[in-house]
């Protein structure tokens, strides 16, 4: 799946929320286009016609476009009578039939990357709580972007500069990728993602033996940061668990790799194809 396509997903996956949680009978959005100062509307949903897929919004220009502007949440009670905002597209808008809107911007790293609408097809406010629901869904959006960009350049830094190098920095950055990519894993609130995000980090281990040992996945974290280098003091703080549980969960799996130390469980694990 294209990063685009995967952006896509996230965005129609917060307006199918945001309607869960407010009752707004239409939302829709999309994604700033590479390398153009616009948002392309690819997801509606609740929508009636196909006036409003595919438009491109121009940064500054009508609700969306002046909420990518200003980085910031913005609605109007009556779109086509508004003088808060242009009117460059009140026809598409006219023509779904929606009157009042709020668009709220995805943000990542100080950057707009897509926009949220919501809409009723009447001139009403859309209050506090309705507003704050658009907020914690786009908040999800960002979430999932930055954690797709955060996992994308790990791999992409993780590839060792000759094809089956396996010593050396590019093989050390190998194994510091695999560690942050599992660290990312349990704070994924979407259950595809995160499988997705540890079908990831498959990628960057042998094939594991039939019939060999299986380790349960915090053991793996903290045996990904141990292979890192990491310390027990650090990879508790990377984990966000205390220093004794790391301890507990590095016995147990010395225990079930039949290792005496860090390093014998270490080499162990990358015999069984458990570690890159």
């Amino acid at each position: 799946m294209t990063a685009e396509a995967a952006g896509a997903v996230e965005i129609g996956g917060a307006l199918a929320r945001l309607r869960r949680a407010t009752g707004l009978p239409v939302a829709f959005g999309g994604l700033v286009e590479s390398g153009r100062p616009q948002i392309r509307i690819s997801e509606l949903s609740g929508t009636t016609t196909a006036a409003l897929r595919s438009l491109a919004v121009t940064s500054g220009s009508g609700l969306g476009g002046k909420a990518v502007a200003l980085a910031r949440p913005c609605a109007v009670t009556d779109y086509s009578s508004s003088r808060q905002i242009s009117h460059e597209y009140d026809v598409p808008v006219a023509a779904e039939g929606i009157r009042a809107v709020l668009a709220v911007p995805v943000v990542v790293r100080r950057r707009v990357r897509g926009v949220l609408y919501g809409a009723l097809r009447s001139a009403r406010p859309l209050g506090d709580r309705t507003l704050g629901a658009a907020v914690a869904a786009a908040r999800d959006v960002e979430q999932a972007l930055v954690v797709r960009d955060e996992a994308r350049g790990l791999l992409a830094a993780a590839r060792p500069e000759q094809a089956g190098a396996e010593q050396g920095a590019g093989w050390e950055q190998v194994r510091e990728a695999h560690a942050a990519l599992r660290a990312l894993a349990p704070r994924i609130a979407d259950p595809d993602l995160r499988a997705e995000l540890l079908a990831a980090c498959g990628l960057l281990t042998a094939p594991p033996r039939a019939g060999g040992v299986t380790l349960a996945p915090r053991e793996l974290d903290v045996l990904s940061w141990v292979a890192a280098g990491a310390t027990n003091a650090a990879v508790a703080e990377r984990l966000g668990l205390r220093p004794e549980t790391v301890k507990g969960y590095l016995r147990s799996a010395m225990r079930k790799l039949g290792a005496h130390t860090r390093g014998e469980a270490v080499t162990a694990a990358r015999r069984a194809g458990l570690l890159p």
